[in-house]
């Protein structure tokens, strides 16, 4: 069996190897309800809505003003 008559470079040898190995980019789509990108048959992570509905409900950070109202009403 025939063998190289000389080492391929590590940078020629890594150079034909990731040739293969680029990840293509997802699709994306226009969310119709706030216009983020988002992608297709999915919820959109902006604002929660799919197909004109909303799915999740975004959530909302309490502050510390919001703690104080909670403890003074109790």
């Amino acid at each position: 069996m025939p063998n190289p008559k000389r080492k391929h470079t590590p940078h020629r040898r890594d150079s034909r190897r990731s040739a293969n190995s680029k990840l293509a980019m997802p699709n994306s789509s226009k969310c119709s309800n706030c216009g983020a990108a988002k992608q297709p048959h999915r919820v959109c992570p902006e604002c929660g809505f799919y197909n004109g509905k909303l799915i999740v409900p975004r959530k909302v950070k309490k502050t510390a003003k919001d703690n104080q109202q909670q403890e003074a009403s109790k």
